[in-house]
């Protein structure tokens, strides 16, 4: 594995847009067929983007396409915040997978996934982004 200068590290928001914009259609196509290969994909590709393995990542790889296909302006933002996000992600895509297997309903912890995953892609508001800054800002994360 690769270590990242976290200081500098950017990545491309309309990349990120695009990813959640995946997480957004495979959780509400989830919510339709129920389908444990939807909750399985959600936390291997957030897994890997998580820990910095992106370009294993099938959204990622996904978006990069999609990125090259449309030509998409590339506009670099500050990669430590996403991947704090991605980790909340993950957590939640752990929640609903293990919720899943217990035939306990996921409807509610999906919906805080896609509604967080909409504003993401279509408003570009990264919510655990803000949540990165108020711990950074209390110093809970330097």
């Amino acid at each position: 594995m690769r270590i990242v200068n976290t200081s500098t590290a950017t990545t491309n928001e309309s990349k990120v847009r695009l990813i959640a914009l995946l997480v957004f259609i495979s959780a509400v196509i989830y919510l339709y067929v129920n389908l444990l290969f939807i909750p399985i994909l959600l936390v291997v590709d957030f897994s890997l983007r998580s820990f910095d393995l992106s370009r294993y990542s099938p959204f990622a790889i996904i978006s990069d396409r999609l990125i090259k296909a449309f030509k998409l302006p590339i506009k670099s933002v500050y990669l430590p915040p996403k991947r704090f996000a991605a980790r909340i992600g993950l957590l939640f895509s752990i929640t609903i997978l293990t919720l899943h297997l217990l035939s306990i309903s996921t409807v509610a912890v999906t919906g805080v996934l896609i509604f967080f995953a909409a504003l993401e892609s279509f408003l570009s508001i990264c919510a655990g982004c803000y949540v990165y800054s108020f711990l950074v800002q209390i110093k809970v994360i330097r």
